[in-house]
């Protein structure tokens, strides 16, 4: 019985050596590094191994730089994969910038990959320029009318400032800013409307790409329109604000001139309470001079006979001024008479 299981437990063994020998030594990633020109070394295989980097993805990317012209260490490589980068990607875009003559070794092409940005779109994008478009951004001219701008900027990636440099976001503020100040300076909306260029000549020339990643191509202006008259608006909301400042002066000077007036008639009421308390002393006076022998008897008469004809004199000059206000009246009543006796 022992003598039958032998050859089946051999058997498993030889087998189970056989996959961990192939797991441990990958025989054919070394022979397909070998027969490609790309050798890598059966000791740097197994490292890898126990180094927990995948062989494969090292040896297809070293062949791939091989068949294209580019001899990159496989310890490179390696230690690309362990910091956290993309080997292949860096790979792909390193042989697409060596086709395209854009100067890059791996040193760049892998801090770009381990800033966090895609080293491959990169390369893409300084081959192909890519167009950014802008919101729609709105100033307002010398002449007080709005004016609203939307832009196209064609920019292309700077390798050189890719790691460290502003991205997109930046590209478009800078842009928006500089339509501001550009359609702010016009003297009129009609001059921004005729030639929508200089927004785009003016904008181009303050080197907005410094400090970013791209640099930029052009800048184009691709619609402009009339917005609100703002001058017009502001001044109608100032003369407002100004119209009720002055209502609120002229209802305060108001306040002041009915609490004068106020004030006034109770000066004057307080003058007559005086007049009629010193009209009230008269009697007595009077008859402390009857008293004393200072007033005589004539002398009273005298005095009620001038009161009486100031008093006449007084009712008289009334009676003037009330037939001189109504002459029409009275010339009326003259006709009405000249009638009455006609009929008669």
């Amino acid at each position: 019985m022992i003598t039958n299981i032998f050859p089946l437990l051999l058997f498993v063994f030889i087998v189970a050596f056989l996959i961990l020998f192939l797991y441990i030594i990958p025989v054919p990633l070394w022979i397909a590094a070998w027969s490609s020109g790309a050798y890598v070394g059966i000791a740097n295989l197994i490292g890898m191994r126990f180094r927990r980097v995948p062989p494969n993805v090292v040896v297809d990317a070293r062949i791939s730089a091989v068949k294209a012209g580019l001899d990159i260490p496989v310890n490179d490589l390696e230690a690309l994969y362990l910091a956290g980068g993309h080997v292949g990607s860096v790979v792909k875009a390193l042989i697409s910038a060596d086709k395209a003559n854009i100067k890059m070794n791996f040193g760049t092409a892998s801090g770009i990959d381990l800033a966090g940005r895609d080293v491959l779109e990169a390369v893409k994008m300084s081959v192909i320029p890519k167009v950014i478009e802008t919101p729609v951004v709105a100033a307002v001219a010398k002449d007080g009318i709005q004016v609203m701008a939307k832009s196209r900027v064609t920019v292309r990636a700077n390798m050189e400032r890719l790691v460290g440099g502003a991205g997109e976001q930046t590209i478009i503020a800078r842009v928006g800013e500089g339509i501001v100040t550009t359609i702010g300076s016009s003297v009129s909306y009609k001059a921004v409307l005729e030639n929508p260029d200089t927004i785009s000549r003016t904008v181009l020339a303050k080197g907005l790409d410094s400090g970013t990643a791209f640099e930029i191509l052009s800048i184009d202006i691709a619609d402009v329109d009339v917005g609100e008259n703002i001058g017009a608006r502001l001044q109608t909301k100032q003369a407002l604000a100004d119209k009720e400042i002055a209502q609120a002066q002229a209802e305060s000077r108001r306040a002041l001139a009915v609490a004068a007036e106020q004030e006034m008639k109770a000066k004057v009421q307080e003058m007559k309470a005086k007049v009629i308390e010193a009209e009230a002393q008269v009697p007595l006076a009077m008859a402390e001079a009857f008293r004393k022998g200072n007033l005589g008897v004539m002398d009273y008469y005298n005095l009620k006979n001038i009161a009486a004809d100031t008093e006449m004199r007084e009712s008289i000059s009334k009676m003037g001024e009330a037939r001189h206000e109504h002459p029409i009246q009275k010339t009326k009543h003259k006709g009405d008479d000249k009638d009455d006796h006609t009929h008669g």
